[in-house]
């Protein structure tokens, strides 16, 4: 069903004047590493070399059994920033990873993933070997291997919440996939971000949500987001208004049940400008509503959400 249904995309795509392409890989990342705050003593233009390797590495491995024709690719982005040398060869960073998905029938682009993990460290030795293997996740050496255990982690969650976008269920084996590398991750003092100690809001969390079975609601949520609400919003804005707060909703009554996940945080990164676009023409007590529900799902832009819907 998923991919009738990203074909049918395809279609619509071709008809607005982009042009169909052979058969690629699923993923367009684009990756960047910052290095303003490494010091001058390191030799920068390694890290030009990692940008290549990892680029490489997410643009031309199959990360589904899917054919993806290239105007299919899903675009994202890795925003690697160095944060200093901890030791010869080893680093720590942060990381910020963004992917977006076409709304139907229009040339706008909805974000899908909006996130940056602080829990970055890794060795790099220019033109070490930059694969990512499902079945050595930790490899020989840990903090190496955490590089391609990250960026392999961020490659299935896009292509889970691409998936999850367009047919309800179908991110769930990219999900397990999160959790397979989750439960398999290197290890090492220096390595954070793979364990519930770790804090709230990190990778384990994020697989361990997005696989649980109490999360049901939040999938249904995701699905609606777009297919029934975004998608129609140039045909029938006046619906597609009503199915995002019947999204709306949902999310509001998990989080009732479920206070603090870290899943409906991830969720709602980036979204804040398109909900305002869509509710600032609502009537005042949809407005009233609407404002209600955002400022209690997305805390963070409590007072952007008031500012615009009050």
């Amino acid at each position: 069903m998923f991919r009738q249904i990203k074909k049918a995309f395809t279609l619509c795509l071709l008809g607005m004047g982009f042009t169909a392409a052979v058969n690629a890989q699923e993923l367009n990342a684009k990756v960047t590493v910052l290095t303003s705050r490494v010091s001058t003593m390191v030799d920068k233009k390694i890290f030009n070399t990692l940008q290549t390797q990892l680029t490489n590495m997410l643009n031309t491995r199959k990360w589904t059994g899917d054919n993806y024709k290239t105007n299919e690719r899903i675009e994202c982005s890795f925003l690697v920033n160095l944060e200093g040398q901890t030791d010869k060869n080893i680093y720590s960073a942060s990381i910020t990873v963004q992917a977006a998905r076409p709304v139907y029938n229009s040339s706008y682009n909805s974000p899908l993933v909006n996130f940056q993990d602080n829990d970055f460290s890794f060795k790099y030795v220019e033109y070490q070997p930059v694969e990512f293997n499902e079945s050595r996740i930790q490899g020989s050496d840990a903090l190496a291997s955490n590089i391609t255990a990250i960026f392999g982690y961020y490659a299935y969650l896009i292509v889970g919440m691409d998936a999850e976008s367009f047919a309800q269920g179908s991110g769930e084996p990219y999900f397990k996939k999160m959790l397979n590398i989750v439960n398999n991750a290197p290890e090492g003092r220096d390595i954070k971000g793979w364990t519930q100690f770790d804090g709230m809001r990190n990778r384990y969390w994020l697989a361990e949500n997005l696989t649980g079975p109490r999360y049901q609601l939040v999938h249904e949520a995701f699905y609606n987001y777009y297919r029934t609400s975004l998608d129609n919003w140039y045909d029938n804005e006046a619906n597609a208004r009503q199915q995002m707060l019947q999204v709306l909703n949902t999310l509001d009554q998990f989080v009732s049940q479920n206070p603090n996940t870290m899943v409906i945080q991830f969720f709602m990164q980036g979204k804040s400008e398109e909900l305002i676009k869509m509710f600032r023409r609502s009537p005042p007590d949809e407005k009233i509503r609407v404002l209600g529900i955002l400022q209690k799902i997305d805390v963070t832009n409590a007072n952007k959400y008031k500012e615009a819907l009050s």
